[in-house]
């Protein structure tokens, strides 16, 4: 298995550099085209994972034997899970609502192996926010770091100065917690 290649089931530019992080380079980037649409009460840890698998699931239908990894990070506050905000508004709503309090990221991440297993982790890490300032949401607003983001902001970026405690995996939060991602790698049998 260790000739197999690795295809990462993402169309996402940080998922690829978090990869680089700890040596590994995809042999090809395919992203999966589903329906991430919530069932109805449908709750943020099953959502998280469902969305892993379902993208793993489709791209191991174009690249038999091979590796695929997929992913998928949700924002959660409460049972709610937040969109990845395409509007100002959304963004707007997002911040306000995480804003003082803490939230949980969920990161799942699933492994097809050449064989047609398939292996399942999952990263929570809980995000607490200062109390927001409307400037301090005006001013994030205004750097755009927010557009397609899950709960509307990208911790890599200004939001992480607005971060007063994290309890988990940074990584994660960025969208690819890498401790499970290099354990599922392992355990699966990619060698890198």
């Amino acid at each position: 298995m260790a000739a197999s290649k690795l295809i990462l089931a993402s169309a996402s530019p940080r998922r690829l550099d978090l990869l680089t992080r700890i040596g590994v380079t995809p042999d090809a980037v395919t992203p999966a085209d589903i329906d991430e649409s919530p069932h109805p009460r449908e709750i943020p840890l099953d959502y998280a994972r469902r969305m892993s698998a379902e993208k793993a699931a489709t791209i191991t239908n174009t690249h038999p034997g091979c590796f695929i990894l997929a992913g998928d990070t949700v924002v959660a506050v409460g049972r709610r899970i937040l969109p990845k905000t395409e509007t100002e508004q959304e963004a707007r709503d997002c911040l306000a609502l995480v804003s003082g309090r803490r939230h949980r990221v969920l990161s799942a991440v699933s492994l097809v192996r050449p064989d047609g297993s398939v292996r399942h982790r999952l990263s929570e890490t809980i995000v607490t926010f200062k109390r927001l300032e409307a400037r301090e949401i005006d001013a994030y607003i205004a750097s755009d770091e927010w557009r397609g983001k899950a709960g509307g902001y990208a911790i890599q970026g200004a939001a992480e100065a607005l971060i007063r405690r994290i309890a988990g995996s940074y990584s994660g939060v960025m969208g690819l917690p890498l401790y499970e991602v290099r354990t599922l790698l392992l355990s699966g049998g990619y060698r890198f």
